[in-house]
């Protein structure tokens, strides 16, 4: 396949950058490598210092489409999401570039207002924000585009359905399943994403913010004199996750744009999926002494500085619609809105560098970051990895679906998050004494990694195993298991809601498959480890204990039945909870 250009054209908020990002996460599932270049990543950083008068949205376009076109001569796909305004520029660029296939997201404006979160269709309306495309600064719509699609009416998959069918219908893209000849740009730039057949990163490139050398030197000395903001323990480790690639693609703290649309869509303002909130909050009297366009320090519970935020927004949130968007309930006794709204009322966010970890590891041996992961996977030949989450011990009912899982990859990661949990949560070092006894005694050692994961629990149901599923993603993970009550706290989610919410996005747009799993126990009727699906008989036919049934046998120093945990993870909790009395 030869390379070609996707042009998304249409007003601010018409749904560009979402289509663009269903369409790269579709045609990257038949092995086309994309690049896409959004519209306000652009003027960041390709068109910098540019205004909005039509010479320079002239100039701005005309980069764009530069970009574009040599990223298709060498054999890939360049997909653009910037409004164009203005019809002679764009036939302009369709002129230069072979292969072309221009894209109008028509939506009409009182539509577009009504979407508009940050209300800036009303206030141009009102005329309050001039030289506003659309409003009181012309766009002028395409004549003859290869597509339109109606983003009023038709929903994000029938209109991604449509550009597919176009994209296929000229030969462009090869139909789902066909079999295709990738092109030496397209296979270098897997492998640069992926490596070795490896699932690519989540937005294609794994990022790194720590600094090194020189630069590293520098960067501490001018921190010396910075505006201070105080970590906590979850930002510590959101920190230390972003820095490593964990979060790809944050490389910082979210801005306005990319918050509003995540507690309202799940996406970012890019339109590539992402389910929870990453951001920094301080209270009134530091946001004072911060400006929007300076840096300033972020510092650890240890006083020592870590890294250097380069501070591009500054906003006061709604905290009771994210805590309602985010958990489903705004009542404090939810740990995670207890957690939101103990902290400061004002948001900033940014890119970050990174100086040095936040907090040591507490399990060196296991601390492996995603490029390290990754790499472990690509020596081993392994493409077909499953991660599983967890922040209990596992049971038999966890051994049983994590060996079910292994049986269609290639391998299994045990990943256990060992950041902030709640405070009745069984202790990390306990639980980790359990995971190393059962991979030696019953997993096939080499077929499985322990590794952990070093994030805050957010206790946010199914919005988090999203969450999960796309680190994963970032460590190499192909497959992701999403059991019952998945992140779960209380009574705020229904069982399977975890498995249900994955559903919102189309295939191919997470990049990762997940594997869903009912609530497994020991059968006494078939005699072996099962679920409601594959063994007949009611409740009194299932050993599947309460986790308070098991909290009281074990404080009485009482294995429980070996048909639920293996004697030696029991032991071994019976001991911690005697130490702890």
């Amino acid at each position: 396949m030869s390379g070609f250009v996707v042009w998304f054209t249409g007003l601010s908020g018409a749904g560009k950058s979402t289509l663009a990002a269903m369409l790269s996460a579709e045609l990257r599932a038949r092995s086309v490598h994309v690049e896409v270049l959004d519209g306000d990543e652009v003027r960041t950083n390709l068109s910098k210092g540019l205004g909005f008068s039509k010479e320079d949205r002239d100039t701005n376009i005309r980069r764009i489409g530069y970009v574009a076109k040599l990223i298709a001569r060498s054999g890939a796909c360049a997909m653009t999401a910037a409004i164009s305004p203005y019809k002679a520029i764009r036939d302009e660029q369709r002129a230069q570039i072979p292969q072309f296939v221009e894209v109008y997201c028509s939506c009409a404006i009182p539509v577009l207002a009504e979407r508009d979160a940050k209300g800036l269709y009303k206030k141009a309306l009102a005329g309050e924000i001039k030289n506003f495309t659309g409003i009181d600064d012309p766009y002028e719509a395409p004549e003859s585009p290869e597509v339109v699609v109606y983003t009023d009416k038709e929903t994000k998959e029938e209109s991604l359905a449509k550009i597919l069918a176009k994209l296929e219908e000229v030969g462009y893209v090869p139909r789902r399943g066909a079999a295709v000849a990738v092109s030496g740009a397209a296979a270098a730039g897997a492998a640069a994403g992926g490596g070795r057949g490896l699932i690519a990163p989540h937005g294609g490139e794994l990022v790194n913010r720590w600094v090194e050398g020189a630069e590293k030197a520098s960067l501490a000395e001018r921190a010396k004199g910075l505006p201070v903001i105080e970590l906590d323990e979850r930002t510590e480790s959101d920190v230390e996750m972003i820095a490593v690639g964990a979060f790809s693609p944050l490389r910082g703290f979210m801005n306005s744009k990319d918050y509003l649309r995540v507690v309202r869509e799940m996406r970012l303002e890019s339109g590539l999926p992402w389910s929870m909130p990453i951001t920094l909050a301080v209270s009134e009297q530091a946001a004072e002494g911060l400006r929007v366009g300076s840096e300033a320090a972020l510092r650890a519970r240890d006083g020592r500085i870590v890294a250097v935020i380069e501070l591009s927004d500054k906003w006061r949130p709604n905290k009771e619609i994210e805590a309602q968007e985010v958990f489903r309930t705004t009542e404090t006794k939810h740990p995670g809105v207890a957690y939101l709204m103990s902290t400061g009322a004002v948001y900033v966010g940014g890119e970050i560098r990174v100086l040095e970890r936040p907090v040591e590891s507490p399990f060196p041996s296991y601390d492996r970051g995603p490029a390290v992961t990754r790499a472990y996977f690509a020596e081993k030949g392994w493409r077909r990895i499953v991660g599983f989450q967890t922040r209990n011990p596992i049971h038999r009912a966890h051994e049983f679906i994590t060996k079910t899982a292994l049986e269609s990859c290639d391998a299994l990661m045990i990943h256990p998050l060992v950041g902030a949990t709640k405070s009745d949560d069984i202790p990390a070092d306990v639980r980790m004494r359990c995971y190393e006894e059962l991979i030696a005694k019953y997993y096939v050692k080499d077929r499985v990694l322990l590794s952990i994961y070093p994030a805050a629990m957010r206790y946010a149901g199914p919005r988090e195993a999203i969450f999960h599923a796309l680190a994963r993603k970032n460590y190499g993970c192909s497959h992701f298991i999403v059991g019952r009550d998945h992140a779960g706290v209380g009574s705020y989610y229904g069982t399977y809601d975890a498995q249900e919410i994955f559903n919102v996005f189309s295939p191919g747009e997470l990049g990762i498959a997940t594997l869903n799993f009912e609530n497994a126990f020991y059968s006494t009727v078939v005699g072996a480890m099962a679920t409601a699906k594959t063994a007949p008989g009611d409740a009194s036919t299932q050993v599947n204990l309460s986790g308070t049934k098991v909290r009281e046998l074990l404080q009485r120093g009482e294995l429980p039945p070996p048909e639920f945990s293996r004697p030696e993870v029991a032991r071994i909790l019976i001991e911690a909870m005697r130490s702890s009395s």
